[in-house]
């Protein structure tokens, strides 16, 4: 069994310190090596539907069937999910809802998909790597700036902070510092069937970049909207939808039906 559907209260608090203190916490050997490689046979299949470019499936609809949706789905993995929530935020979730995400960064257009920083409408994200490539200097690491905000208390706060930052220009910018080394992110290399915590509604993140020969996959399970029920929220959720399928399809895949960044 997953080690995600098995988390106890006591790790759960020690996940959570990890998360504040180190900006990340990490579970080893989270998927066992038969789960792992029934994610990569998925993984491998949808590839070869999107000719070896980037494609990026959001929701349990558009990963209905899959390994992902049969884990986002399971009852231990929500336990697990509002466990570290109630440690680390120290009261229960405002909503439940698990929303899993597969990116697939491949081919030329998974460049352009790069260095997208930004910062995830939940407060808990999870990756699960499932391919990393492991030879040259692009592979796609994790870079995070960890804890760099505050959960907003208002919605259009966080809608303005967002707009801000989450821009073309905004990115070039981040990207510049980082070359020249006047920002300093955190960088995390990533091992398949390790899971990956951190509190992605605070810590700006993104992944760097390929080899366009390489293959980086990952699954990502979003948990606990801090602004669940918002209108606002809803309507940026929608215009999100429509750009997630816009970029699929300008490289030359399919878009799921929702996506998690508002």
């Amino acid at each position: 069994m997953s080690l995600l559907l098995d988390v106890d209260p006591s790790l759960a608090r020690r996940l959570a310190k990890d998360m504040d203190e180190r900006g990340h916490a990490v579970i080893e050997g989270a998927v066992s090596a038969e789960e792992l490689q029934r994610l990569r046979d998925y993984v491998d299949a949808q590839a070869q539907r999107h000719d070896k470019q980037y494609f990026a499936y959001h929701g349990l609809d558009a990963l209905a069937g899959s390994p992902l949706a049969e884990l986002a789905q399971a009852a231990g993995f929500e336990r697990t999910l509002a466990r570290l929530h109630q440690a680390g935020a120290g009261e229960a979730a405002a909503s439940s809802r698990i929303f899993p995400v597969l990116r697939c960064v491949q081919g030329g257009s998974g460049r352009k998909e790069s260095n997208a920083f930004h910062y995830d409408a939940t407060l808990i994200t999870l990756l699960l790597p499932i391919h990393i490539p492991t030879q040259g200097e692009q592979r796609g690491d994790l870079v995070l700036f960890p804890n760099s905000r505050r959960v907003r208390s208002n919605v259009v706060l966080n809608v303005i902070e967002k707009a801000l930052l989450q821009n073309r220009v905004a990115r070039k910018l981040l990207c510049l510092a980082i070359e020249r080394g006047w920002l300093k992110p955190q960088l995390l290399p990533m091992v398949p069937g390790n899971a990956y915590l951190f509190w992605g509604y605070r810590s700006l993140h993104a992944n760097q970049p390929c080899a366009v020969d390489a293959r980086r996959a990952t699954a990502l399970f979003h948990y606990a909207d801090p602004h669940a029920g918002s209108g606002l929220t809803r309507w940026i959720l929608r215009l999100n939808q429509r750009r997630a399928r816009r970029a699929s399809e300008r490289a030359g895949g399919r878009a799921g039906s929702n996506t998690a960044h508002t």
